[in-house]
């Protein structure tokens, strides 16, 4: 069992050098959490392919998403309360659930952040050579090639430690943010239009059936994946066990805001031929739209920085994940080894580094950076989807001890988490049968592959397959005499917006 202090018992750790605790405050947290949804590379990237699947219905799917999202939010904030773990669901199914369970769940979020290292990527090489020649970016080959140098560059600046990391994240976001903010009031403000605005697109009628509705459930997922990376990031903040749940939940609203205001301007700005030729670009059409000339050529500019942006954080929740499975043995140790000067896993970065270089090979031979990109965003919506499902399930679980204490514990920490991992499976079976093949196989083959190394290190006894259990009612009983929450020093701790500059 974890003890106040944030130690653990029986969960697996190996007694070697571990990464950096105390190096992020709420704010630097909050900057990651919304650079993890990455929301000008989310709209770029998803919005034509949302579309595609339910029309004007976007904002819907969204909207419906988004009820569901905060119940998975909420639980991954209750289950950071009590076990303060790089590998976040890893942990907390393995000792909610079963380990089997929670292995799963961890291979699930490093296949789809790994898979994500070329659907990011190539997005980002598309749009740099489209600054320079709108000619040159449905090249594959040249984006796969451009698109693995910036990919590249953020590998180094993941392993040059979490406060460069930080700092670099501030100066990205910061300016992406900035864009967006201007371009959307300059979207309301525009007179002309291709289609009246109606609060039907917010309707649950807008959908072709239960299946079309799933579709967009499973996109609309990919839209606000990445705010998770707050929970891998915890055993390096400040504070982790309100940090870390705080600031996904806060990032997670902002995100969510400036998809549904973007989604309702493409669909009154942009004609529906418009935005299936725009795909990929579709903000860049937006731009245009807005500010003929100018406009595109500064919303790629967003994009291209919010793609970069989330290349980073998705290399930290990668890297961590695989840090947390190699210090418990259920994968190479190895990738449990941290560099002594930059206390970053450097081993299980460079592992990444190295499959994300092959599956760029692949990916430039695999046809369109549209059809790449397509494929690629419904696989990673699957595994979104199995592996939030089980956290939430886990977050009951850990603390049905407590739910029947008062009403808002119920509601908070029961009945959303729950609904949200419902919602979340019921959208992985129901779209099962609308993906394609090239998707079905990176997501349900890619998971079917997990099982090798799973079973290989459960006949070599690694202690993660015999977890202490996760009992919320146990471990927060064991905190209260350490924790002193009404003490004043707790309460000036608890406010701290403190950053690393």
């Amino acid at each position: 069992m974890r003890t106040a202090s944030g130690s653990s018992g029986s969960s697996g750790r190996s007694p070697g050098r571990g990464l950096q605790p105390n190096a992020l405050g709420t704010f630097d947290t909050l900057v990651m959490a919304v650079a993890g949804s990455a929301p000008a590379y989310s709209l770029a990237a998803t919005t034509a392919v949302l579309f595609g699947a339910v029309g004007l219905a976007g904002p819907a799917s969204l909207l419906y998403c988004a009820i569901p999202m905060f119940g998975i939010v909420l639980a991954y904030a209750r289950l950071g309360r009590i076990d303060v773990n790089a590998g976040a669901g890893y942990s907390w199914v393995g000792r909610t659930l079963h380990p089997f369970l929670g292995f799963l769940s961890g291979w699930a979020l490093v296949l789809a952040t790994t898979v994500f290292m070329v659907a990011g990527s190539l997005p980002a090489g598309s749009l740099t050579l489209s600054l320079f020649d709108a000619g040159l970016a449905d090249d594959t080959v040249l984006a796969s090639l451009v698109g693995a140098g910036w990919f590249l560059m953020m590998l180094l600046v993941v392993l040059g430690g979490v406060r460069l990391t930080v700092r670099a994240q501030l100066l990205l976001s910061g300016v992406e943010l900035l864009l967006l903010v201007v371009f959307l009031l300059a979207a309301f403000a525009h007179h002309g239009h291709a289609t009246a605005f109606d609060w039907s697109w917010f309707g649950l009628d807008q959908f072709r059936g239960p299946s079309g509705f799933a579709a967009g459930a499973l996109i609309a997922a990919f839209y606000y994946w990445g705010w998770d990376v707050t929970s891998n990031l915890s055993e390096e903040t400040r504070n982790s066990r309100r940090t870390a749940g705080l600031t996904a939940l806060v990032g997670v609203g902002v995100v969510f805001l400036l998809f549904e205001a973007f989604t309702v301007a493409v669909n009154v700005l942009l004609s529906a031929d418009r935005i299936e030729r725009g795909g990929a670009n579709v903000l860049a059409v937006l731009g245009q739209e807005i500010w003929p000339g100018v406009g595109g050529k500064l919303l790629i500019l967003a994009v291209l920085l919010s793609t970069v942006a989330t290349l980073e954080t998705t290399l930290i929740q990668v890297t961590r994940s695989l840090f947390a499975m190699g210090r418990d043995r259920t994968l190479p140790a190895a990738l449990g080894t941290v560099h002594r000067r930059w206390n970053t896993p450097w081993v299980a970065i460079a592992v990444v580094g190295a499959a994300a270089l092959v599956m760029f090979a692949a990916a430039a031979a695999a046809g369109s950076v549209g059809q790449v990109l397509g494929d690629a965003v419904r696989a990673i919506g699957l595994l979104i989807a199995f592996y939030y499902a089980l956290a939430g399930i886990a977050a009951v679980v850990a603390y049905k001890g407590l739910l029947l204490r008062s009403v808002k514990e119920f509601l908070l920490g029961g009945a959303w988490p729950l609904l949200g991992s419902a919602f979340m499976l019921w959208a992985f079976v129901e779209s099962l049968g609308e993906l394609s093949t090239t998707s079905l196989t990176i997501g349900l083959g890619g998971l079917a592959l997990g099982v090798v190394p799973m079973l290989v290190y459960w006949r070599k006894g690694s202690a993660y397959y015999r977890p202490a259990r996760l009992d919320a009612a146990r471990v927060l009983a064991a905190a209260e005499p350490f924790a002193a929450p009404d003490s004043p020093r707790a309460r000036r701790e608890d406010k701290s917006l403190a950053t690393d500059f």
